[in-house]
């Protein structure tokens, strides 16, 4: 059948991406006891959208028969080669220094474009890039490409062009000359896949081709939730507000803090995840007048997030900026109502009033009043929650995987019939 998911059966795909879920002593050649994550990598943002979209995406193709070969960055992993599910191969490459994180693309630039052996794997069919605000895998994708004669997709986690916000001289810089290098990459890609309409609509702004562009959003594993259902763990006395993901400047995780001082209404708040700003919002949690009811975990795994969630009654996401916020969708699949910024992509994940309730980015004031508002009205809650669990069901990982699959038969198979692609 032309376009199916036989058509990329024998495909190689060679799928760069910047950062990937940190390896454990579960895989093949990594390092450690098994199960058992570097700590070291805890210091490097290891819990955030992208991480778990790359390897969640890698295990959803794997199970249909994708050849693939991943080249990511080793943080402070050891640099290694590992096996993740029956035949997708990690490479993690780069220097372990959090401030100079796009060198790791220097480091992969040798491997990426050396052509397989004869006999050992099949030549590469098709290069799929995933930009976050790493400029440099754009580059790498666009080297491999051309050396391996491949087709070049981009998945776009977040456009710097137009989503990123911020005014430091990093912010400067990426906006700038990394949009240059956007824009060109995206006009010359042969498919671009996006995770909402709105950053859809801009990319159709700049001039790249409506019809080489794919909404697939970011998704959830439904095996992990269905496990998460069955927890039977009291529930809380209060209501337990909760925040799961990296603590970088981006997140805001500091107004939630501030804005659960400000609170009239009793509740508990629970503060999940590592990264950069982790100090910052220790202190002021020591600083709250609410200190003696909030709990500061750490970095926990993602098949930990699921267990995590189903012990919250509220999820909140206070990004200054989001291209989606892929933990709204596994949130919303643990059945939780969802306190969100009205910035970016998040508008068309949680619909305000149905699925979870919007606010202004940065207003503290108005985020400790719509959670006094979800505490006092458990009903409201309900509703809500509901409401998350329905929407939740358009973005499990498997049919979003066939959705990409989809893209790739399409540009390697420009004239056959394919799966629908958005």
């Amino acid at each position: 059948m032309p376009g199916s998911i036989d058509t990329v059966v024998e495909r190689h795909v060679l799928r760069l991406c910047s950062v990937f879920e940190p390896s454990t002593g579960t895989e093949q050649g990594a390092a450690g006891h098994p199960g058992e994550l570097d700590p070291r990598a805890t210091r490097f943002d290891p819990i955030g959208g992208m991480q778990n979209h790359t390897a969640a995406l890698t295990r959803a193709l794997d199970t249909q028969a994708v050849q693939q070969t991943v080249v990511t960055s080793r943080l402070a992993a050891p640099r290694s080669v590992t096996r993740l599910g029956q035949s997708a191969q990690v490479h993690r490459r780069g220097l372990p220094i959090p401030g100079l994180r796009q060198l790791w693309a220097l480091t992969a630039l040798a491997h990426v474009l050396r052509r397989p052996p004869a006999g050992a794997v099949r030549p590469v069919d098709l290069v799929h890039a995933h930009q976050g605000e790493d400029i440099a895998t754009l580059l790498l994708a666009r080297l491999a490409a051309r050396r391996h004669r491949a087709r070049l997709v981009v998945t776009v986690h977040c456009s710097v062009g137009h989503t990123l916000r911020g005014g430091t001289l990093r912010v400067r810089l990426l906006r700038s000359l990394g949009g240059v290098v956007e824009r060109s990459t995206l006009h010359r890609a042969d498919a671009v896949i996006v995770l909402t309409q709105r950053t859809a609509a801009a990319l159709r702004s700049d001039g790249v081709d409506a019809d080489r562009i794919h909404t697939i959003p970011s998704g959830f594993e439904p095996s992990l939730f269905t496990a998460a259902e069955n927890d039977t763990r009291p529930p809380s006395a209060r209501p337990r507000i909760g925040y799961v993901g990296r603590l970088a400047p981006q997140k805001r995780a500091d107004l939630l803090v501030r804005a659960f001082g400000r609170m009239r209404r009793r509740a508990e708040l629970v503060i999940v995840g590592d990264g950069p700003d982790r100090r910052r919002v220790a202190h002021l949690i020591r600083e709250s007048p609410a200190a003696d009811r909030i709990t500061m975990t750490g970095f926990v795994e993602h098949s930990a997030v699921p267990g995590v969630l189903s012990s919250l009654d509220v999820l909140v996401l206070p990004s200054a900026y989001e291209e989606m916020g892929s933990v709204l969708v596994e949130a919303m699949a643990a059945g939780l109502p969802v306190v969100a910024s009205d910035v970016g992509g998040i508008p068309e994940v949680v619909r305000h009033g149905e699925t979870g309730l919007l606010v202004p980015p940065g207003d503290v004031d108005c985020l400790a009043e719509t959670l006094d508002r979800l505490v006092a009205d458990p009903q409201l809650r309900a509703r809500l929650s509901a409401g998350a669990r329905a929407r939740a069901r358009a973005y499990a990982w498997p049919a979003l995987a066939a959705r990409v699959t989809g893209v790739y038969a399409a540009v390697m198979e420009p004239d056959a019939s394919s799966v629908p692609l958005a």
